[in-house]
């Protein structure tokens, strides 16, 4: 309950962050919606003026004067509209844009935990569709509310002036609409807010089905999918179905009000001009003023719902933006420049929820150069120790360094441009071959790149290609094996030159053949760097520096490979059984 008042953004913070920056812009807006409706309220008193002095006095060189004043009212308004809606409405889309950028910039620097426990899907929708609704602040929506309330203001005035008695008569159901109002729009709030979290759900489950639709397919679960996208889009029909029912309740009551309000004002107008107490034209402008001033009310409660819908997006996006950051500028505060690579783990304990510990009280330390394997069974920490080494996780006790300096207290960046990682199932991205492999370093030199591709062998597979390097490989790397796969993200790792790499099983997904290939790039890519290996394929480390046997969350055993093997303990069991297989 806390949280969503903390998060929910006040009007007064939103005239701060969006309209005050932009007053310069806003106030010519304002400018221009004045003049416009002070030019809209011309009609109304010619009609008056023509019924009353113009008809009823045959007068035609005043007929020709009315109408080229009503002609020059006429198109300073169009004129004025033109401008305000080229103005406003592309200032707020140059907003949107700037708000989506800065979104999907806190968005990333937000810790791996916070991707761990949301859809890729479900982030896109909040940095693409709950900032949009800024565009009804900075755009023509709020300046049409001031219009409105000015021109209703104005059009009271001049209706007291016609007739005291009708007036007063029709405020009471307009005062009766705008409570009800009132009352409405503080219930749909909640609701749009709800909308923008069920429209993320439902498109992050849709992004997962499009890219897993091979295992879909595979295990022939279409119907199933539709059923999960189905039920989601009805919660989302459910919820928006609520927001028309609220919003239906105001137009609806607005439209009954106001009916009975006109109809008052025939038979108080009828009986005013029968009685010689009102004038025909009077009666016209008393109607047609009356339109003017009910018209914006309405409208009113139209930009009123926008306006709603809008903060409940902008409540969602404070929700990201008040979020900490990963690299938090007041805890990391040391810059690193050259590094060694000398990496130590201190007694370090780490859960991922409170109360359930994954690894506990590890000490481990990694000389400058040398290469650490993790084994052990599924789910046993080694993951978690690399995460750590990475810097994705901070620890929940202990501490972790790097040449004798706490990681927790280092600015992220300056440590992860010295390293470099290869993972089981390594991410490509939509392009060429040669813009995966420059990922990394986008300047490097194209001799650079060519040493990558070599010590990769890379092009053993590229020279194939009809179009080599440029060849375009598909969203995730689709079009390529996954041995092709990997060989590109070991290419990307030796470009990046890192003092540490993290290894997960780089081998796992190749052949024989590439794997030999693949043993001898990483060699290469390894010497005189600090390296963590994740190993499944026992026979790939042999000549790793220590191994780590890890097991519930402890090192169980620690050693060279003859080491452990003469010992005949937990390594020795694992390895027999692999050379077995």
């Amino acid at each position: 309950m806390t949280d969503k008042k903390k998060n929910k953004v006040t009007a007064r913070q939103a005239f701060k962050e969006f309209i005050w920056p932009r007053r310069k812009m806003i106030s010519i807006g304002l400018l221009l919606i004045i003049i416009s409706r002070l030019a809209s309220l011309i009609l109304p008193g010619a009609s008056k003026f023509l019924i009353d002095d113009v008809i009823g006095n045959g007068d035609m060189e005043m007929l020709k004067v009315l109408l080229i004043v009503v002609g020059i009212s006429v198109t300073v308004q169009a004129i004025t509209s033109f401008i305000l809606t080229k103005l406003l409405s592309v200032e707020a889309q140059y907003l949107i844009s700037q708000l989506r950028a800065s979104v999907q910039r806190k968005i990333l620097s937000l810790p791996i935990s916070y991707f761990d426990n949301n859809k890729s899907g479900a982030l896109v929708s909040r940095v693409m569709t709950d900032v949009e609704g800024v565009r009804n602040l900075v755009g023509t929506g709020l300046l049409q509310l001031f219009g409105g309330t000015i021109t209703a203001v104005i059009s009271l005035f001049l209706l007291i002036n016609i007739s005291p008695l009708m007036t007063l008569y029709v405020m009471l159901p307009v005062s009766i609409f705008g409570v009800i109002s009132l009352k409405a729009f503080g219930k749909i709030r909640p609701i749009f807010r709800k909308r923008g979290q069920i429209n993320a759900e439902v498109t992050g489950r849709l992004t997962e089905t499009l890219n897993g639709v091979r295992v879909i397919k595979g295990f022939n679960a279409e119907e199933q999918e539709n059923k999960t996208f189905e039920k989601g889009v009805e919660r989302l029909f459910l919820n928006v179905k609520a927001s028309l029912t609220a919003t239906a309740l105001i137009t609806s009551s607005g439209t009954f009000l106001l009916g009975l309000a006109s109809t008052g004002i025939m038979g108080i107008g009828g009986y005013f001009i029968i009685e010689n107490q009102l004038t025909i034209g009077d009666f016209l402008a008393f109607t047609l003023y009356l339109g003017f001033m009910i018209a914006p009310i309405v409208q009113m409660s139209n930009i009123g719902s926008q306006l709603t819908e809008s903060f409940a997006g902008l409540d969602r996006t404070e929700e990201i933006m008040n979020m900490e950051p990963e690299d938090n500028p007041l805890q990391r505060t040391i810059e690193l420049n050259k590094i060694d690579g000398n990496i130590r783990f201190e007694n370090v304990s780490f859960g991922y929820e409170e109360g359930k510990g994954v690894i506990h009280n590890i000490d481990i330390e990694a000389p400058t150069g040398s290469v650490t394997a993790l084994v052990g069974s599924s789910g046993s920490g080694k993951s978690t120790i690399a995460g750590l080494a990475a810097t994705f996780l901070s620890p929940d006790s202990g501490k972790v360094t790097v040449d004798g300096i706490d990681l927790s207290t280092v600015k992220l960046t300056s440590y992860r441009k010295n390293l470099g990682v290869v993972l089981q199932d390594d991410f490509l991205f939509e392009g060429t071959i040669r813009e995966n492999i420059l990922f990394p370093r986008p300047n490097a030199s194209e001799e650079e790149l060519q040493e990558a591709v070599k010590a990769a062998y890379v092009d053993e597979f590229t020279d194939r290609f009809e179009d080599g390097l440029d060849t375009v490989i598909g969203e995730r790397g689709v079009k390529l094996s996954g041995g092709q796969r990997q060989r590109i993200a070991i290419a990307r790792a030796v470009l990046a030159d890192p003092k540490i790499i993290l290894l997960d099983e780089a081998t796992s997904n190749l052949d024989t053949e590439s794997e030999l290939l693949i043993q001898k790039s990483l060699e290469r890519l390894m010497r005189g760097r600090t390296t963590f290996v994740i190993a499944h394929r026992l026979s790939t480390i042999r000549q790793a520096t220590q191994i780590l046997v890890i097991e519930a969350g402890k090192i169980a055993e620690q050693g060279t490979h003859d080491e452990l093997i003469e010992r005949k303990g937990r390594y020795f069991d694992l390895y027999t059984y692999q050379a077995r297989i």
